[in-house]
């Protein structure tokens, strides 16, 4: 069940000002220690100090792959790859373009795959609205707050 809020757009300049848009709340960031108890749970013969091993090494070799250059897919999950932040405006040409000028950095970028796709998350996903809550609940654009 994916909670949301209502946020209204406050930005004078936007076409949707003063319209009401829901935001996913995010109760809980799950890390890794907290996957591979998870996952050791759902009878599997690995211990979760296996699979927090396992899971950290493809971290790190997914990363390493991203630096050289190489997309990496985990079916139904994501194709990971790395994009780059270019500077506004550009260079006027190919000989005035710098690395230090005209790149602002390297982005992380993941495209959903397979069972992840927005399709079959819109046939699977159910949505409530929160109800008022005491304790701060943090939306998906990270913003905390006990609206409901």
């Amino acid at each position: 069940m994916i909670l949301y809020v209502l946020k209204q757009n406050k930005n004078s300049e936007s076409a949707s000002y003063q319209k009401y848009f829901a935001y996913p709340v995010i109760e809980e960031t799950i890390e890794l220690d907290g996957l591979a108890a998870h996952m050791s749970n759902h009878n599997t013969p690995f211990s979760k100090g296996a699979i927090k091993g396992m899971l950290t090494d493809m971290v790190s070799c997914i990363k390493e792959l991203l630096l050289e250059g190489k997309n990496v897919k985990i079916a139904d999950l994501a194709i990971f790859s790395l994009g780059i932040k270019n500077a506004k405006g550009g260079a006027s040409s190919a000989d005035d373009f710098s690395v230090s000028k005209n790149i602002k950095g390297v982005k992380l970028r993941a495209r959903a795959t397979g069972d992840l796709t927005a399709t079959s998350l819109n046939l699977e996903a159910t949505l409530k609205k929160a109800s008022a809550t005491t304790k701060p609940v943090t939306t998906s654009d990270g913003v905390e707050t006990t609206e409901p």
